[in-house]
C-alpha cells in the first residue's frame, strides 16, 4: 500500500493537538533541535497542531558542533523560540568524576551520557516554560535500537515512533521543509560518523525490511534481527515484580 503522506500527516497534527489537550491545556511543545529530518519534521508538525508561539526548540551542541547552523536556520524558518544549551561544561564535569570514582569508565558510557545530559536539559527548560517534552525517535532507530535510553528515547508524547526514516522524509516535505532539514545525513553530533556507517547498513534497506519483509543481503537481515531482538527492552517499560496482597 503507497504511503499516504498528506493525509498520515494531517493525522498527526490532530492527534497533537488531541493530546495536548487531554494532556497538558495551554502547555508548550518543548523538541531537541538536532536539525536533522526527526527533529525538524516533529517541531513543524507542532507548530501547524498547536502554533509556532506554543513551539520552543532546545538546541543542545557540546561544545563546538559543526553544523549548529543548520539547527538555528530550522528554527529561524519555523519562526519558533528556542534556547540554546552548551553541555560541555557538564559532560566534563561528570566524567571528571567518573574518572576519579570509578577504575575504568567504560566506552558505552562515554557515548551515551551526552544524550542523557542533553535530556536531562531539556526536561529542565521544560519545567520552566509550562512544556511537555516532543520525543523525536522513528520506527526505524527504534526497531533496531539505536537511540539512548533515558536519552534522546525519552519523552513525553511521541509524534513519529509508528512511522520509518522513508515516511518521515515524506511527511516532511508534506510540510514544507526544505531538503536542508528533510535530507541531512543523519548524525547526532558526537561523533564523526554517520547513523548509517555506525549501524553498517541504510535506512532504506532497513525501511523496506520493516514494511514489506524483503532484503537481500541475509548478513544484514541477520545484524537487523539480531539488533531487534536485543534492543526490545528499550521499547518497554521498566520490568516490575508483580504483587498483590490478596496472594
Amino acid at each position: 500500500m503507497e504511503f499516504n503522506a498528506k493525509k498520515v500527516k494531517e493525522d498527526v497534527i490532530q492527534w497533537i493537538r488531541d493530546w495536548f489537550e487531554e494532556n497538558g491545556p495551554g502547555c508548550n511543545a518543548v523538541v531537541a533541535i538536532s536539525g536533522g529530518k526527526d527533529s525538524s519534521v516533529v517541531a513543524a508538525l507542532c507548530a501547524e497542531a498547536l502554533g509556532k508561539d506554543r513551539v520552543i526548540g532546545v538546541l543542545l551542541p557540546k561544545g563546538d558542533q559543526h553544523d549548529i547552523d543548520v539547527s538555528r536556520a530550522l528554527v529561524k524558518h519555523l519562526g519558533i523560540k528556542h534556547y540554546e544549551i552548551n553541555i560541555k561544561d557538564a559532560f566534563d564535569g561528570l566524567m571528571a568524576q567518573l574518572e576519579s570514582a570509578l577504575p575504568e569508565v567504560a566506552v558505552q558510557t562515554v557515548t551515551n551520557l551526552p544524550p542523557r545530559i542533553r535530556m536531562a536539559s531539556v526536561y529542565a527548560v521544560s519545567q520552566s516554560v509550562n512544556g511537555r517534552v516532543a520525543n523525536t525517535c522513528n520506527l526505524s532507530e527504534d526497531w533496531v535500537g539505536y537511540s539512548t535510553r533515558y536519552g534522546d528515547a525519552a519523552g513525553d508524547f511521541s509524534p513519529l515512533s509508528f512511522l520509518t526514516v522513508q515516511e518521515v522524509k515524506a511527511i516532511g516535505r508534506e510540510c514544507g521543509l526544505p531538503s536542508m532539514f528533510v535530507d541531512k545525513v543523519p548524525i547526532d553530533g558526537l561523533q564523526p560518523k554517520t547513523d548509517e556507517e555506525n549501524l553498517g547498513f541504510t535506512y532504506a534497506v532497513l525501511d523496506r525490511y520493516i514494511r514489506t519483509g524483503e532484503i537481500e543481503d541475509m548478513d544484514i537481515k541477520a545484524k537487523i534481527d539480531r539488533l531487534h531482538k536485543l534492543n526490545q527492552f528499550k521499547l518497554r517499560f521498566m520490568d516490575c515484580f508483580k504483587y498483590s496482597p490478596e496472594e
